[in-house]
């Protein structure tokens, strides 16, 4: 077969650009994906919503691919074990409800379990603003290329609809600080210092509905509420995924 570069170049842009015009309007739009909105984008997918996950990097993952330290291996503590079982990650224990699995396996299975489940993934996109309606309820995000923002160009934007969208956009809480600078209805209070017992244990009551029709989960969640941080240990992003993946599908799927 003799290959033609002008039909694979075709077939990457007319597939690519049917499934954007598709995407933008959805139910729910889980910003970041690192393990926190791969989580939360699988399970809300699974239950028949139209998901997708949009991510500044061109890959996904967030910090769970570094590991500790770039050392290719995380730490999971006993109460979200049953996550890692659930999304096939092998794990070794270690010493006292302490477990040990690959970074790249964890991230690897968790965007495939995503795929899976039917999320679709943009990529090297930013959330530059959001759109809020009369109601007061935010109603889609504004978009634009990432290397847009960081060559500081003046391109305007895109939009998309959503009903639902996720900031699990890590340490820094972009979509909680866009709404921030409009609103006096969010104030992100800034991560603490380390101290991951505290920041595992308190991150599940931090996960929730920060704006009507935000939620925040992962470390997002913990910086909105000046919560410590935790390091390479990841029990609790998943965890937090699960949960804020409960919260919209309480909503969504009555």
């Amino acid at each position: 077969m003799e290959l033609d570069e002008r039909v694979i170049t075709e077939a990457i842009l007319a597939s690519q650009m049917e499934t954007l015009i598709a995407y933008t309007d959805m139910d729910v739009a889980v910003v970041g994906g690192g393990p926190a909105g791969l989580a939360a984008a699988t399970f809300i997918a699974e239950k028949g919503l139209k998901v997708a996950v949009i991510e500044k990097k061109l890959s996904v993952g967030g910090g769970m691919w570094g590991g500790g330290m770039m050392f290719p291996r995380i730490v999971v503590q006993e109460e979200a074990l049953r996550l890692l079982d659930r999304f096939g990650i092998r794990s070794s224990p270690y010493k006292d409800g302490y477990y040990v699995a690959s970074s790249v396996e964890a991230v690897a299975k968790l965007t495939a379990a995503a795929c899976d489940a039917g999320v679709e993934f943009f990529t090297l996109i930013s959330v530059e603003d959001v759109m809020v309606r009369e109601d007061g309820r935010l109603a889609g995000l504004v978009i634009n290329w990432s290397p847009v923002s960081m060559a500081g160009l003046h391109v305007d934007p895109l939009t998309v609809a959503c009903r639902y969208a996720i900031d699990s956009t890590g340490h820094d809480a972009v979509v909680a600080r866009l709404v921030e600078k409009k609103s006096n209805a969010v104030r992100v209070k800034g991560e603490s210092f380390m101290w991951a017992h505290v920041a595992e244990s308190n991150i599940i009551s931090h996960t929730r509905e920060i704006f009507p029709g935000l939620i925040a989960a992962g470390m997002s969640a913990n910086a909105i509420a000046g919560e410590h941080r935790m390091g390479p240990v990841f029990g609790g992003m998943l965890l937090s995924g699960e949960h804020a993946a409960s919260l919209v599908i309480r909503e969504l799927c009555r």
